[in-house]
């Protein structure tokens, strides 16, 4: 087979990339003091984490919907973890739970309180999602507002399909991806998105690296970093990436230990490919694309953040006890989406 072809000076950028972007984490986990990077395009700019699992949003959605509350059954913690991301605001995350004394579940979905509730914090609130995601049409269920599109699409899902019972019979990740890619309102990306979250789960165990699906973002970075890609699709040069991550470290010189050992993933190695789109329009202006700017400066946030992977990964020993990431550490970074969540 004919191997892609690379253009060297991005294929090297996508790795040090990787390297610099890892080695301000492990600094701030440190808690080292701020510059953590002596690369200017690094300190000025929101720039994604290079494991999927460590940004804010994921790490919520892991230590405290995925794992959250104790005893909670199979279904409902299914539904948990769909609905958050679909959500993907933390703070809609936690007046649902404190309006029902945990995490709403299905029977809440079912009697119409979970609709309730979120007419409630909308009213009292305003938005009910995070900023980072452009959804899918909103009317597909002929309600009038999104967020009661969602609850028919979650009640389409829990209630009348069962969903819970088809996604604990699926025998691979890219199985858990067809079962959501077949509702409305659930578009390329966000499908991939959500069967991540829901193997992160103690409930699902499959190989991240067993199905990927390249969003916007990856595809105008893997334009970038290949002048061709020898007929292979995006996924394909995503998994033809993952492989090569030791040969390439170290052709490089790059420091790189993982997440505490862990390599990249999939999973990651797809967003790396989004963050260095993002980059090069600094750093390499003169490769044109759909965009042309970086939208966000980095920001320091204010809440401590503990970390927390799931317990079947084998890392969480080896990361410093108690909170980290707080105060000026801070990682509010979320994964540039665009349309479809991609």
């Amino acid at each position: 087979m004919k191997a892609p072809i690379v253009r060297p000076e991005v294929f090297d950028l996508y790795w040090h990339f990787a390297a610099e972007r890892q080695a301000i984490f492990e600094r701030r986990v440190a808690g080292d003091a701020r510059p953590w990077t002596k690369d200017p395009i690094l300190e000025k700019y929101k720039f994604c984490n290079v494991f999927r699992a460590a940004d804010r949003v994921s790490q919520f959605l892991i230590r405290d919907v995925a794992y959250g509350f104790g005893n909670v059954a199979v279904e409902d913690r299914l539904f948990q973890i769909v609905a958050f991301r679909m959500f993907s605001k933390i703070k809609t995350w936690r007046r649902l739970c404190s309006i029902f004394g945990g995490g709403p579940t299905i029977a809440d979905l079912r009697d119409g309180s979970f609709e309730a509730a979120l007419d409630r914090i909308r009213d009292e609130e305003g938005g009910l999602y995070t900023g980072a995601f452009i959804l899918c049409a909103t009317d597909a269920y002929g309600r009038r507002t999104k967020h009661r599109n969602h609850v028919e699409l979650f009640r389409d899902m829990f209630v009348r399909h069962d969903l819970s019972t088809q996604l604990l019979a699926a025998p691979s990740l890219g199985a858990i991806y067809d079962l959501l890619h077949a509702y409305p309102l659930m578009g390329d990306f966000m499908s991939y998105q959500i069967a991540v979250d829901l193997n992160y789960s103690e409930v699902l165990s499959f190989g991240e690296n067993d199905f990927v699906k390249a969003g916007p973002g990856a595809l105008r970075g893997i334009r970038k970093v290949f002048t061709d890609t020898a007929g292979l699709s995006p996924e394909e040069i995503i998994l033809w990436t993952v492989e090569r991550q030791d040969l390439e470290f170290q052709r490089l010189g790059l420091r790189f230990g993982g997440l505490w050992g862990r390599s990249i993933h999939a999973i990651d190695c797809q967003g790396l490919f989004c963050e260095v789109d993002k980059y090069c329009r600094e750093a390499l202006p003169e490769l044109k694309s759909a965009r042309q700017r970086i939208k966000s400066r980095y920001s320091v946030g204010e809440e401590s953040l503990t970390l927390f992977f799931p317990p079947k990964w084998g890392i969480n020993s080896r990361i410093p006890q108690g909170p980290v990431l707080g105060q000026r550490n801070s990682d509010t970074v979320l994964r540039e989406q665009v349309p479809l969540l991609g």
